[in-house]
């Protein structure tokens, strides 16, 4: 399949560009498939750096191109310098690979990492040439498909989609690609492969369904009606069920300049059902799915081979919990010896990260280290199902620091339900008595170097999460308690560093709101918002100028705080969890009951295994996480 060429206006552009590597093809690894008749773009919605380490991104590059008739490229929204450079002279958004026009694929695809790169797909959309919104679109161009985290809310992107992916898309992304290219091929106008799509599992098109009055939506349980016959009234989310058996090993693309995470990275294992409160994450990927030691070993010594990396990161939700994950260790420590080999494991679990892992991970080169007690309270940790506590803070603490690491970062969060001073205050009084148990364990003239450092992010009520009803604190209330948190740290050794509560702010709309939120992204990006995840380009007076055009109160929908009966803008959208688990959970929440982990102990009846038709997938059962709460469990629900 033959698209335009756009290097030749491309290549003058690059004297004058920041970090020019950003925009070159034929980086070691990428695949340019020329013998198929159907071609897709994968895009990131932000610039290469980031989207280069998105796995996602490679994972579902590799699947189209190995289905026979479909090439997919990769295409990342350029620097806001490089943007300009392109406006001026008349040249639009490109592919890697063949640095083709996107206007000239098929078909897009725009991941939704996280709720601050909503105005990225429309400056994704509109540097293409591509009409920003769905019925604005014609038969010539590319369906515009969504995905990613952020599509289990997807009204505020709702009108800027054909169609969105819900769920894993290894096999859901190549279904929705060959139903468009068959009815391509036989002739179906626009809106009928929209209808078709509708059809297909775990996929929502918003065009075809009406978004209700408030009123209408709390009669019916629905924010949305189905305008035609035969559509779903739910859609539920897309697992892939074979993860546990399919290849560790994923070809990768080696990038000229360096990017975020520059390294292997191989996904050891899929889902987390720990239960935090406040994770998404934790809901949206269940049930939990391992790899075993074998293919995951393998997959390294291929990969480490093939990309000339000499770091390796095991990645998942929460890798320590892989029940085989002392054996990979081992033998991954084993098989480089001496080689100058990193083998990292990024997400450190405090009750999993003991003796033996420290000895495990890292090996001689140790940077530092981050565990997330969240909360700085026993209490405020039971409320949101952390299921650590200090003593497994210290624990880790005391293996760390005695095993040669002298950083360590603390993450928490603030404006968490039913929080208090006196949980702010236990934040600064753990971190303190972190530090002494640190330094304890470090040879006196070594003491100098220990580093303990605080990081707070703002609570952000998520959707399809125990605390969707549950509302965020103000921006002002949000930087009341961070001056209280900063008074109460007395040693000067713990830095504090927390996010801007602005952005935090435009994060809950984003992650609350209805298909009314869409308008407001709109007008606020026609008013310069873009790239808000970067702190230095945030433009908070074109959000505000926006919703005070639109008459659209963010506050409400950021910070209203709802009883569980009320219907939330995503109920037609199912991750597999069910609500009415969500809901108890809310209510374990407000009675401090702790829920434990269905991988360790039995079934707590969340819905994700039926409704996906897929078990925990587990390489050897799990063991030394046992919780005691289970009879409480129990004994709530049998009365409940």
């Amino acid at each position: 399949m033959q698209h335009t060429n756009l290097w030749p206006v491309i290549e003058p552009l690059l004297a004058r560009a920041e970090r020019p590597a950003r925009y070159l093809n034929h980086e070691w690894g990428a695949q340019a498939k020329q013998d198929a008749d159907f071609s897709f773009c994968m895009v990131y919605p932000d610039t290469y750096e980031l989207g280069q380490a998105n796995q996602a991104v490679r994972i579902l590059v590799n699947r189209v191109n190995g289905t026979e008739h479909l090439a997919a490229e990769r295409a990342f929204l350029p620097a806001p310098d490089m943007i300009a450079l392109m406006q001026k002279a008349g040249v639009p958004l490109f592919s890697l690979e063949s640095m083709a026009p996107l206007a000239e694929f098929d078909a897009i695809g725009i991941t939704l990492p996280h709720e601050l790169a909503a105005t990225n797909v429309l400056e994704t959309l509109s540097l293409a040439g591509i009409p920003l919104r769905s019925e604005e679109r014609g038969e010539n161009d590319p369906l515009v498909l969504g995905g990613g985290p952020c599509a289990y809310n997807p009204e505020p992107y709702a009108p800027f989609f054909d169609a969105i992916s819900i769920g894993e898309g290894e096999e859901a992304v190549p279904e929705l690609l060959g139903a468009v290219r068959r009815l391509r091929q036989e002739g179906a106008p626009r809106a009928e492969i929209l209808r078709q799509l509708a059809r297909i599992p775990g996929t929502y098109v918003p065009s075809l369904y009406r978004w209700r009055t408030e009123e209408e939506a709390q009669a019916a349980g629905s924010w949305v009606e189905p305008l035609e016959k035969g559509l779903p009234s739910q859609i539920v989310k897309r697992v892939y069920t074979q993860f546990a058996e399919s290849d560790a090993h994923e070809p990768c693309v080696v990038p000229f300049t360096e990017v975020v995470h520059d390294r292997l990275n191989v996904e050891v294992l899929r889902g987390c059902a720990r239960g935090c409160r406040f994770c998404q994450a934790g809901m949206m990927y269940r049930p939990v799915r391992e790899r075993t030691a074998q293919n995951i070993v393998n997959a390294v010594k291929r990969g480490l081979a093939e990309t000339g990396y000499d770091e390796v990161s095991l990645t998942s939700l929460s890798s320590t919990d892989h029940s085989q994950i002392a054996d990979i260790l081992k033998s991954l420590n084993c098989a480089f010896d001496g080689c100058g080999v990193r083998i990292s494991v990024p997400s450190q679990r405090l009750d999993s990260f003991g003796v033996e892992m420290a000895g495990l991970v890292a090996g001689q080169k140790k940077g530092g280290l981050t565990f997330a007690p969240e909360a700085g309270t026993q209490r405020l940790r039971d409320v949101i199902n952390k299921n650590v506590t200090e003593d497994d803070l210290f624990g880790a603490i005391d293996a760390a620091f005695s095993a040669g690491w002298r950083r360590c970062k603390l993450y928490f969060m603030i404006g968490l339900p039913t929080e208090t001073d006196d949980d702010i205050k236990g934040i600064a009084s753990l971190a303190q008595r972190a530090y002494d148990r640190a330094k304890s364990n470090v040879p006196p003239d070594q003491r100098g170097s220990v580093r303990m450092s605080v990081s707070v992010a703002v609570f952000v009520p998520k959707s399809q999460t125990p605390f969707q009803w549950d509302g965020q604190i103000s921006p002002e209330e949000t930087l009341r308690r961070i001056g209280l948190l900063r008074r109460s740290v007395k040693y000067r050794a713990v830095d504090v560093h927390w996010h801007d509560p602005s952005t935090s702010f435009v994060e809950a709309v984003m992650s609350r709101g209805g298909r009314e939120v869409a308008d407001w992204v709109q007008r606020a990006w026609e008013k310069g918002a873009r790239f808000d995840a970067w702190t230095e380009l945030f433009n908070q007076e074109a959000w505000r100028e926006a919703a005070s055009e639109l008459g659209l109160n963010p506050e409400a929908i950021a910070q209203a705080t709802y009883d569980t009966t009320r219907v939330m803008p995503w109920a037609h959208i199912s991750c597999g969890v069910t609500s009415r688990f969500l809901a108890l959970e809310r209510k374990r929440a407000q009675q401090e009951t702790t829920t434990p982990d269905c991988t360790y102990e039995r079934c707590t009846g969340c819905g994700a295994c039926p409704s996906v038709s897929a078990d925990n997938q587990l390489a050897q059962p799990r063991m030394g996480q046992g919780s005691n709460t289970a009879a409480a469990v129990e004994q709530e629900e049998n009365h409940g």
